[in-house]
């Protein structure tokens, strides 16, 4: 695996840091391949509960692919079934938290947009640029914008490809809360420390819940999501979850 994207577990909660700041953190084919290997194995594993998904420095969270790059591949088409870092982040089946710090633009928007919880710094800037170099977004860009902050709000980012501060971001619901730049990776722990203490089958139930709800009818959602909730009903972590409240003490979930 490329030093350039770490991986660290603390308990329950894996980190991923994508860790190229003197390139804005912009991401390689080699960083790509280690990303995708990093979620295998936070798939892979009953101990982590939580994933938080961050960058490296000051300056950028991702400014998404490195544009160098891009002419390394011999055609178009292989460019289009390359190995796609945002697909591996939305294939994380564990509840994912990502602190945006600086800039987030392109793939790194992309890839922000892809997991289920972003908290930015007062310092974040969230951009898709890539009408200025002449294509658009190929990783969620236009799907995540629209369901996040409105038809409107994302066709002004789609076709000026101009940034929006992390204020704006967050009056548009493009993120859940801003906080100082020092504060960010001390208030996306504490998201998942909550996010660990939880039932793990259900909080991945959820996590898959939202992504059933965003592409299905309301009546087939819910549906699903009743279907959903069977199943969780019928784990031991719900009946554990059921006697600690006739109890009165705190529940000890486990995956079971």
């Amino acid at each position: 695996m490329t030093d350039d994207v770490l991986y660290a577990v603390d308990g329950a909660i894996a980190t991923i840091t994508l860790n190229r700041p003197q390139k804005l953190n912009a991401v390689t084919p080699e960083m790509a391949d280690a990303i995708v290997e990093t979620v295998k194995e936070s798939n892979d594993s009953d101990r982590i509960r939580c994933v938080i998904l961050t960058g490296a420095g000051d300056r950028a969270f991702c400014a998404g692919s490195d544009i160098r790059e891009l002419d390394t591949y011999r055609t178009p088409w292989q460019f289009r079934n390359r190995p796609d870092y945002c697909d591996a982040f939305r294939a994380l089946l564990k509840p994912t938290i990502c602190a945006v710090n600086g800039y987030a633009f392109g793939g790194g928007l992309e890839t922000a947009m892809s997991c289920d919880i972003r908290i930015a710094s007062e310092n974040a800037q969230f951009a898709a640029p890539e009408i200025k170099l002449g294509w658009i977004g190929g990783g969620g860009m236009a799907a995540h914008l629209m369901h996040s902050i409105g038809a409107s709000n994302a066709a002004l980012m789609l076709m000026t490809g101009d940034p929006i501060p992390a204020d704006k971001a967050l009056a548009w619901g493009l993120v859940s809360e801003v906080v100082p730049q020092t504060d960010l990776l001390e208030r996306a722990r504490a998201i998942a420390e909550i996010i660990a203490s939880r039932a793990p089958i259900a909080a991945e139930t959820a996590k898959a819940n939202l992504k059933a709800a965003v592409s299905m009818p309301l009546d087939k959602a819910i549906e699903y999501e009743r279907d959903l909730q069977t199943i969780c009903f019928a784990t031991a972590d719900a009946a554990e979850g059921r006697a600690a409240f006739k109890e009165k003490r705190a529940p000890n979930f486990e995956r079971r």
